[in-house]
């Protein structure tokens, strides 16, 4: 897999948990553990986008 298409892979999980949580954030009864855990995950993927885009630039 190149580079380029493994960071797409990684913006669309990243879209698909930023629509998950923000379903789970609509809903009364949200349960909080499974939240966090999401917004864990999508920050864990954000970070690893931004440390395969900044070795890109390079």
């Amino acid at each position: 897999m190149s580079l380029n298409s493994h960071l797409q892979e990684l913006r669309k999980k990243h879209e698909t948990l930023s629509r998950q949580v923000e379903e789970e954030q609509r809903n009364p009864a949200a349960d909080s553990i499974a939240l966090s855990e999401m917004k864990k995950r999508k920050l864990a993927i954000k970070q690893q986008i931004e440390r395969l885009g900044a070795a890109t630039a390079h």
